[in-house]
Formats: structure tokens, C-alpha cells, sequence
């Protein structure tokens, strides 16, 4: 665990709400960590009104003034190009690499602030790609799911990176010492999925990691039974997998509505089971699952849902704490660095993979 202080940098003009989302969930954040202090970036001008209505939240925010800020629809690489060193969601970023930060949030533009973290904070030693990881919750409580959408494609030696990197977040949001990991697949069976798929179940399989369980491959379904604590794909597979999740939550939303009010019994129905759905209502809340850590970097960035509240902003910011506290870094590296070699590994594709027959 770290020191009790931790410091967070906060982008302040991230998102579709900006300061009116940023700073409220700053001060929630607060009230349930009294020992945080903050350092925002942002326009002077929208920001300082907002922070003078929560005194306690001013009193240990450094505000950080700036006027070039990352637009959510703008390409990554003209975001990189055009705010490099001078943008909110870039001077962020460099607070944490010049150590006046430990962790930074933003809201803001996802391709841009894994564009700018990549380049600012570089990757760790070990660890050739960088992947989002995000919190996806199962009938069972909560998983890992990554990658979400950092990169497209990977290869066996990226598939065990993503495996370590992710048991380890899964081990200090779930207090589990060793969390079942699975690569996500076509079917259980060996026989199936792409080459490197097979291959890094093999590594995994053939290799005891203190850090992970490896409980083999898992299909789509077993995201939301929760059969794993950790599910590891690459990031095209991994987006599709949120997106689709995240329509079918409305979509389910919107039926139970459509079906509560299409009669009259169906409405005093509703008046009996109005307890069972606000259960329902809070399990779904996308708010409470907020917060994807971009994993495998030389450092700790957080990126919120760019639409969310301020109970949802202040989500991100709490995985973000969460991360620095229990030393989420250092964690990786031992992963990396002394549980398995993955550039040493003698594992041939050509011995161990078997031909893509039965998909």
C-alpha cells in the first residue's frame, strides 16, 4: 500500500459536461477520501465559480489554468499533434509523469488520452501494448474485462501480458490473492479459436503464475454469468463485447418500461414490485461500474464515460485511488518482471497450436 496522500490530476474539460460533471464528483470523491488532494486543469473562466461553491474541495485543489482543450469527436492523431504540452487532458497526463501526480481522470476523448498517455507516460518495461480495462458487472458481483479498445489484435505474448496485468487490478478491486483468468473464445474447447489464442492458453496453461489462476477459455456468455474473475481478448473483439452489453442494458431498460405502462394492471403491478425494480435499477446503473485504467503504461490514467454524472465521474475517480493505493503499478512489474519471463518462454507456435478445425 502507498502513503496515505494520494494526488489526483483531473482533466477538467474531458467529457460532454466538463466542470458541471468534474467538479461536483471531485467533492463527492472527497467526502468518501478526506485525505485526497487534486490538481486541475482547465479553463479558468467555468472552472473557479464551480470550485468556489465546495470550499472544502478548493481548499486542497491546485487549479491549473490552460485554454486549448481536446474536442470528443476529434481524431487522435490531431489531438496529439495539436495539444501536446498544452492541452488539459495532456498537462494531466505530464502531472502524473513529473510526480505531482499519482493517477489522472479524464472524461474527455478516449483515442486522444490513450494517444497522449501513450506518448507521455510510455509503456513498462515487458509490456509492448497498452490496453483499457473496465469493470463489467455479472450475476455473480463484478469482472475484469479487457482489452475494451486500446488496441485491435494480439498476439500470445500480448494475450498473457493483458492476463497478468489485468489479475492484477482483479486482485485489488476484489481483494483476491489469486483471480481466475480467461481468454475469451469461440468455445472451451482446445481444438478452437485463432492460433494465438491457443498458444497463450498453452503459455498459461504450462506455466505456474503465482499471481493468476488460469481456468482456460470462455465464451461471450460466461462475461455476464461472471464464470471468471478476469476475461482477456483483444481490443476489437473487447469493444464489441461493451458496446453490445451496453445496448442490450437499455434495450432492456426501455421494454420494462414500454411493458410497466402498456395497461392498467400492468401499472398497478408496478405499484406492488416497485421495490424489486428499484433493485434491478441500481444493479444496472452504469455509474457505479465507471472507470476504465489503461493498463500496462509507466503510469496511472483513468478514463470515465464521457456522458456520466457527477456519481458516475466520482466512480472513476474512486478506481483511480483504488489503483494508486494498492500499489496497482508495482504489482504489474512483479508480474511482469519476476512471476513469468514472456520474452524467454520456448513455447513454438508450431509444436503447440493445433489447426483452426471445429469453429
Amino acid at each position: 500500500m502507498t502513503t496515505e496522500r494520494v494526488r489526483i490530476a483531473l482533466d477538467a474539460m474531458g467529457g460532454d459536461h466538463g466542470p458541471e460533471v468534474i467538479i461536483p464528483g471531485a467533492a463527492l470523491t472527497l467526502e468518501r477520501h478526506p485525505e485526497v488532494t487534486f490538481l486541475m486543469v482547465g479553463d479558468e473562466a467555468k472552472c473557479r465559480p464551480l470550485l468556489a461553491a465546495y470550499p472544502k474541495l478548493n481548499a486542497v485543489t491546485e487549479f491549473r489554468a490552460c485554454d486549448i482543450f481536446i474536442a470528443m469527436d476529434e481524431k487522435p492523431g490531431q489531438a496529439l499533434r495539436r495539444g501536446r504540452g498544452k492541452s488539459s487532458m495532456w498537462l494531466a497526463i505530464q502531472a502524473v509523469k513529473d510526480g505531482e501526480a499519482d493517477v489522472a481522470v479524464s472524461a474527455g476523448n478516449t483515442g486522444a488520452l490513450m494517444a497522449m498517455a501513450t506518448f507521455c507516460l510510455r509503456t513498462m518495461t515487458g509490456i509492448n501494448r497498452p490496453a483499457i480495462a473496465a469493470i463489467w458487472p455479472t450475476l455473480r458481483g463484478e469482472s475484469i474485462v479487457l482489452d475494451v479498445g486500446a488496441t485491435i489484435g494480439a498476439d500470445a505474448r500480448h494475450l498473457v501480458n493483458m492476463s497478468l496485468m489485468g489479475s492484477a487490478m482483479a486482485s485489488i478491486l476484489f481483494d483476491i490473492e489469486r483471480p481466475t483468468v480467461g481468454l475469451l473464445n469461440v468455445g472451451t474447447e482446445d481444438v478452437k479459436g485463432l492460433d494465438e489464442i491457443k498458444l497463450a492458453g498453452t503459455i498459461l496453461k504450462e506455466n505456474a503464475i503465482p499471481t493468476l489462476e488460469y481456468a482456460g477459455f470462455v465464451e461471450g456468455d460466461d462475461i455476464g454469468q461472471g464464470t471468471v474473475d478476469v476475461v482477456v481478448t483483444e481490443g476489437f473483439t473487447g469493444n464489441i463485447a461493451l458496446k453490445t452489453a451496453e445496448g442490450t442494458a437499455r434495450q432492456i431498460g426501455t421494454y420494462l418500461k414500454q411493458a410497466m405502462s402498456s395497461s392498467l394492471m400492468s401499472k398497478i403491478g408496478y405499484l406492488f414490485a416497485r421495490s424489486a425494480f428499484a433493485v434491478l435499477k441500481d444493479r444496472m446503473d452504469p455509474r457505479k461500474v465507471n472507470g476504465g485504467v489503461f493498463l500496462g503504461l509507466d503510469g496511472v490514467v483513468i478514463k470515465s464515460h464521457g456522458g456520466t454524472d457527477a456519481t458516475g465521474f466520482a466512480a472513476a475517480i474512486d478506481v483511480g485511488y483504488d489503483m494508486v493505493k494498492y500499489s496497482l503499478l508495482d504489482r504489474i512489474r512483479s508480474a511482469i518482471g519476476d512471476e513469468i519471463k514472456i520474452s524467454e518462454l520456448s513455447v513454438k507456435s508450431d509444436d503447440r497450436v493445433v489447426s483452426e478445425e471445429g469453429i
